[in-house]
């Protein structure tokens, strides 16, 4: 069998395992966000107290927001997410004065009162203590973690590169912006000129093939720039996964996850 065939075969037995995204090899989920703190516990502490997650086993540097994990990196130095590949974080809250509130008192930098935008949800944009831009927003149909707002000079054609690379659903968040749907958290698009996002507050986001070495290398197939070759990774805790890094549209670092027995 010629070796892409058998990359797809593999796609394919892939598909009829487990619930997956639109495009065929990928769990229908955004598998993590790492962000950048100098110190890790503080940083897990805050966005658990204020956005709620639910701390893992598998390592002391990371929540649970449904089915994405928030990892935190050890970096005293990262560059503010603002202006990045991957701009801001939104996370919809109950109360959104009063997260709004509390956020400011505990280090938060907030860009602006709350506004109630007709049609879409009241937000207000603020900057985490350690560079990470956020966007809280009071969406009573979806609480928790609630999207990744990117950036990039072309939105619609990354929207669609991101569509034919990882899935999602396509559609219209709250029938006013384009994105794409993954299990409930929205990636979406804003027009601006970005730099890449390694070495900034977002380092990278991920996302989860079920077979980690077969989606690589139909990406590098596509053209898609490789810069980590799939290769195993065991945590402290004894979790086993594999993983590869690649470079998306605008510099994005996304970070793809073969993981086992999850």
């Amino acid at each position: 069998m010629h070796p892409r065939e058998l990359r797809l075969s593999i796609l394919a037995v892939a598909v009829l395992c487990a619930p997956l995204s639109a495009q065929s090899g990928y769990l229908d989920i955004v598998d993590h966000i790492h962000i950048a703190a100098p110190d890790q516990a503080e940083a897990v502490d805050w966005y658990r107290r204020h956005f709620g997650g639910e701390p893992m086993t598998e390592g002391p540097d990371r929540l649970m927001f449904g089915d994405t994990r928030l990892l935190v990196q050890r970096n005293a130095e990262a560059e503010p997410s603002a202006g990045s590949a991957v701009d801001h974080i939104g996370f919809s809250v109950p109360d959104i004065d009063a997260t709004v509130a509390a956020i400011a008192a505990d280090g938060a930098t907030l860009e602006g009162p709350v506004r109630d935008i007709p049609g879409l949800f009241p937000l207000a944009f603020a900057v985490d203590p350690w560079g990470t831009r956020l966007e809280i927003v009071e969406d009573d149909e979806k609480l928790g973690l609630h999207h990744l707002h990117l950036r990039s000079p072309d939105p619609a054609g990354t929207l669609a590169w991101y569509h034919e690379s990882f899935g999602g659903t396509e559609g219209r968040m709250k029938d006013r912006l384009d994105g794409l749907d993954f299990g409930g958290v929205w990636i979406l698009l804003q027009q601006g000129e970005a730099t890449p996002t390694q070495g900034h507050a977002i380092d990278h986001i991920g996302f989860r093939p079920l077979n980690v070495d077969a989606a690589v290398e139909v990406l590098r197939d596509a053209g898609v720039t490789i810069t980590t070759d799939p290769r195993p990774l065991t945590l402290q805790s004894g979790v086993s996964m594999r993983l590869s890094f690649i470079e998306g549209p605008e510099g994005a670092r996304i970070e793809l996850v073969q993981r086992q027995g999850v």
